[in-house]
């Protein structure tokens, strides 16, 4: 049976926190480096919900991709709704670590576990690290088809393959045009429209794609030789959970190895904030 310490060691052996953005907030949140840890919990927030279902699993470390304090914080009062969240994991012995953009552009990371649930066959990153001799940790994925498919078909695995939000997925672009390259990013990914511009690729997946940004990526691909690229939008949560699984098994094979005997599970717990849709009557589909 592992310390908390030691299974915090591997997991930032993963997912070093020195990799992580400047202003990101990632590492051991709760938790003492002595307790021992049995059973772990993965899910993409650190919301009431999810910790209540660490304390009903019995969970000894809660692993999230999203950080829980951000921006910091002057106070940790339960009357807070995360403060509540600090005191719960506390009281029942709960550890939270987080691993967020140093997860992104890990290898392999949270588009390579997007890419993954997709099929897509990744080429390699689309803003790769400078600091990686390998060339493949970075932001994004570039990704190949086995085959072509429409705009309308490869939105439709999507929609298939990933999470069920009210959202789905969104598109922009001709639904029949031919899709043989793609550029994957889990999370809000319209800062990367320049290099997914550079990277040439003939469709675009990600999430949060604001009305801008998108309508400039449009316009830029509507009098070129290369077909308009075609935006593919997601979900943020759904985007992210597929790695949730990668990062399991990933801590699986580490306790296989070490003789842990560790219990992982992934939470299917839907924390996407958008719970219903309403079609516009007449909008095009």
């Amino acid at each position: 049976m592992p310390r908390l310490s030691e299974v915090i060691a591997a997991l930032e052996n993963l997912w070093p926190a020195e990799r992580a953005e400047s202003w990101d907030a990632v590492g051991t949140v709760v938790g003492e480096p002595g307790q021992d840890v049995t059973r772990v919990l993965f899910a993409v927030d650190p919301v009431q919900e999810i910790v209540d279902e660490a304390v009903k699993l019995g969970a000894d470390l809660l692993v999230t991709h999203h950080p829980l304090y951000l921006r910091g914080t002057t106070t940790v009062a339960a009357s807070t709704f995360k403060g509540r969240v600090v005191h719960t994991l506390i009281k029942h012995d709960i550890a939270l670590h987080v691993a967020h953009t140093n997860a992104d552009t890990a290898d392999p990371g949270v588009s390579d576990a997007l890419a993954g649930a997709l099929d897509l066959r990744v080429v390699g990153p689309l803003v790769p690290d400078p600091g990686d001799p390998d060339g493949r940790r970075g932001l994004g994925r570039i990704c190949e088809l086995d085959h072509p498919l429409t705009v309308r078909e490869l939105a439709a695995r999507a929609a298939e393959r990933l999470p069920a939000t009210a959202q789905g997925i969104r598109v922009a672009g001709d639904p029949d045009a031919t899709v043989r390259t793609v550029a994957v990013s889990g999370g809000s990914g319209d800062s990367l429209f320049d290099h997914v511009r550079a990277a040439g690729v003939d469709a675009f997946l990600t999430a949060d794609l604001r009305h801008h940004p998108a309508s400039e990526a449009r316009a830029h691909g509507a009098h070129g030789a290369h077909q308009p690229l075609a935006l593919l939008d997601a979900a943020h949560w759904a985007t992210e959970w597929p790695w949730c699984e990668l990062a399991a098994a990933q801590l699986d094979e580490i306790s296989d190895r070490h003789g842990w005997g560790l219990r992982v599970h992934v939470s299917k717990t839907v924390t996407d904030p958008w719970t219903s849709q309403f079609p516009s009557p007449g909008a095009p589909n």
